[in-house]
C-alpha cells in the first residue's frame, strides 16, 4: 500500500481532536463521578456505552484508551481479565486497591507507568489541582469487560443505572423507564469477591516504573548520539536486544512498552518493522516522516505506524521529546534499516 499523506493523517488522534464519552461505565452518575471522561483511541476498549466513539477500529492485539478526569474525580473499584497499564500524562493520580478500597494505594505523577495484574480490584482519583490525562493500554484485541465490585453496583441503582448481561448500560433515572425482558449482570457474591484478591504491597511495587527510573539500553537499534530508548514493559527477550524488566508481570501483556527520548536535532533513519508500533508524545516534538510525507506529533498525540512502513524520527523541537512507544507482541524483533 502506498501511504500518502491523507492515509497517514487517518491513523494519528490529535489531543485536540479527542472524542469524550462522559457515560461509558455503571458509575456515571454516582456522585464523585460524574465529570471523568473516557477515551477509545484503539480498539473497542471496555466501555459499557454503545456510543462510544472508537478513533481507530484496526486490530493492533492491544487496546488504547485514555482517561481525563478533574480534581477529586474517581473512577470506581473494578476488575479487568487482560492487562491495564496507566502511563500518566498530566496530573497526579491516585490507584486504590481492593473491593471497597481498603487494601492500600499507589501514587503516580507524569512519566510514571503502572501496570496493574489482572484479577484484583482497582480503582483511581485525580489528587492534585487541575485536570489530568492518562494514557490506558489493555491487553488483546478484546479486553472483554469490566467487573465492578459490589458497592459500586449498589451506588448506581441509587442513581438509575442498571447493568446488562453483557455489559449494556441502562439508565432508568428518566421518566418511568422500566426493565422489561431485560437480565441484569449479577452481583460478585462474598466467595468472588474474594478470588479478586490484591497482591502484597511488597509485590505491587514490581508494577510500577517512575518517570526516569529506567535505564536506557545502549544496545537498542535505535540507540545513537542524542537518542536513547529505555525498556519499561518487558516481559522476556527480545528481538531488538533488551532483557527482561522493568516491570515484567506474572500475568500477560501481549506487548512491550518502551520510552524514546530524542535531543534536540536528533534523527532515527528510515527503518520498518515487524509488528505494531503505536507512538504518545509525552513532551516536546516528533516528527515522524516517510516516503510520502512526514507528520509532527505534540504532547499528547497519538500515532499508530504501519507494519513494515519505513519511517523516521526527528526532533524537530529545541527541547527534548519523550515518547512513549507500545509494541506489539511480548517479542518484538529488532527493525530493519533502509
Amino acid at each position: 500500500m502506498q501511504w500518502t499523506q491523507e492515509a497517514m493523517q487517518a491513523r494519528l488522534v490529535r489531543y485536540a481532536d479527542l472524542v469524550p464519552c462522559r457515560t461509558a461505565f455503571i458509575d456515571t452518575n454516582t456522585p464523585g463521578s460524574t465529570e471523568k471522561e473516557n477515551f477509545t483511541i484503539i480498539g473497542p476498549g471496555v466501555s459499557e456505552n454503545a456510543d462510544q466513539f472508537v478513533h481507530i477500529v484496526e486490530k493492533h492485539g492491544f487496546n488504547v484508551g485514555a482517561a481525563r478526569q478533574p480534581f477529586g474525580c474517581v473512577n470506581s473499584q473494578h476488575s479487568h481479565e487482560t492487562a491495564e497499564v496507566f502511563v500518566v500524562h498530566s496530573g497526579h493520580w491516585r490507584l486504590l486497591f481492593g473491593p471497597n478500597c481498603e487494601d492500600g494505594t499507589l501514587e503516580i505523577g507524569p512519566g510514571d507507568v503502572a501496570s496493574v495484574p489482572t484479577r484484583m480490584f482497582r480503582g483511581f482519583e485525580k489528587i492534585d489541582e487541575g485536570t489530568g490525562f492518562l494514557f490506558v493500554v489493555l491487553g488483546d484485541d478484546d479486553p472483554g469487560r469490566v467487573t465492578w465490585a459490589p458497592a459500586v453496583f449498589e451506588a448506581a441503582a441509587d442513581h438509575g443505572l442498571k447493568l446488562a448481561k453483557g455489559g449494556r448500560l441502562i439508565d432508568t433515572s428518566s421518566g418511568d423507564y422500566q426493565l422489561k425482558d431485560v437480565e441484569l449482570e449479577d452481583v460478585l457474591d462474598t466467595e468472588a469477591v474474594a478470588e479478586l484478591k490484591t497482591p502484597p504491597a511488597e509485590k505491587l511495587k514490581e508494577c510500577i516504573v517512575r518517570a526516569g527510573e529506567a535505564p536506557v539500553n545502549p544496545v537498542s537499534p535505535l540507540a545513537a548520539p542524542g537518542v536513547g530508548e529505555a525498556g519499561l514493559i518487558v516481559p522476556q527477550y527480545t528481538g531488538d536486544g533488551f532483557g527482561p524488566g522493568p516491570i515484567v508481570g506474572w500475568w500477560p501483556h501481549g506487548f512491550n512498552l518502551r520510552q524514546l527520548t530524542l535531543e534536540s536535532g536528533a534523527y532515527v533513519p528510515l527503518h520498518q518493522r515487524g509488528e505494531v508500533e503505536v507512538l504518545f508524545v509525552q513532551e516536546g516534538v516528533l516528527e515522524v516522516s516517510w516516503d510520502g510525507g512526514a507528520i509532527v506529533m505534540g504532547p499528547g498525540d497519538t500515532l499508530t505506524v504501519p507494519v513494515g512502513l519505513p519511517h523516521a524520527f526527528r526532533n524537530t523541537a529545541s527541547v527534548t521529546s519523550v515518547i512513549f512507544v507500545v509494541r506489539g507482541t511480548e517479542t518484538p524483533g529488532a527493525p530493519v534499516f533502509s
